[in-house]
């Protein structure tokens, strides 16, 4: 019982406080929400890790309507994945976004699963997809004997190699024979100094 009232007394806190935030935005923009229902138009797409510690929008200061966001477990780009090209493609083909951004992070749960070999469940069968990443890049990883530093460096080569298929993907070959954008980069975001380090960036000119 004790539990649960503190988990509604949680839940309630949600509710309460979704309501001091948009009595914040009216305070600043009597015409926040009504140019929001307008539609959206934004620059970006982040496809990001669904780890709770990495907000999108937050991390980089943008505001609502500037990030279509698309978040899984170790930000991972799937050809097979028809919820990730569904919104590759609208924000891509619909939105025109400028720039898509893959961003992974250090101490990623699923690039650290995928260095391990016990059996996590369910998860097994995306976590596979990375540990192919691992199997490209075995001389690499393997000659770093640092555990941590292995890991760092593997959460940086899964976020390059997503990079990489996205270049292939139909949506941006598509996008790419038109003459249009997106721009694709490659970001890691550490968790523990809230800094974002630019891997690669890929433009059309230079595919």
């Amino acid at each position: 019982m004790l539990l649960h009232s503190i988990m509604s007394s949680y839940y309630n806190q949600l509710l309460d406080n979704n309501k001091k935030w948009v009595a914040e935005k009216l305070s600043e923009n009597s015409q926040y929400f009504s140019k929001l229902a307008k539609g959206q138009k934004p620059p970006v797409l982040w496809i990001g890790c669904a780890d709770s510690r990495v907000p999108a929008n937050e991390i980089i200061g943008a505001e609502a309507g500037e990030v279509f966001v698309h978040r899984n477990v170790a930000n991972m780009v799937i050809h097979t994945d028809m919820n990730m090209l569904s919104c590759l493609d609208y924000a891509v083909s619909i939105l025109e976004v400028k720039h898509v951004i893959v961003c992974g992070h250090y101490d990623c749960g699923g690039v650290l699963a995928a260095m391990s070999d016990q059996s996590f469940g369910l998860v097994d069968n995306w976590i596979d997809h990375i540990k192919d990443v691992y199997r490209f890049n075995k001389m690499e990883l393997d000659g770093i004997s640092d555990m941590e530093a292995r890991s760092r460096r593997f959460v940086e080569l899964n976020v390059m190699e997503q990079v990489d298929d996205l270049k292939k993907s139909a949506v941006i070959k598509s996008a790419w024979s038109k003459g249009k954008m997106p721009s694709l980069h490659g970001w890691v975001y550490d968790v523990a100094n809230g800094l974002v380090k630019e891997l690669i960036t890929i433009d059309k000119i230079n595919k």
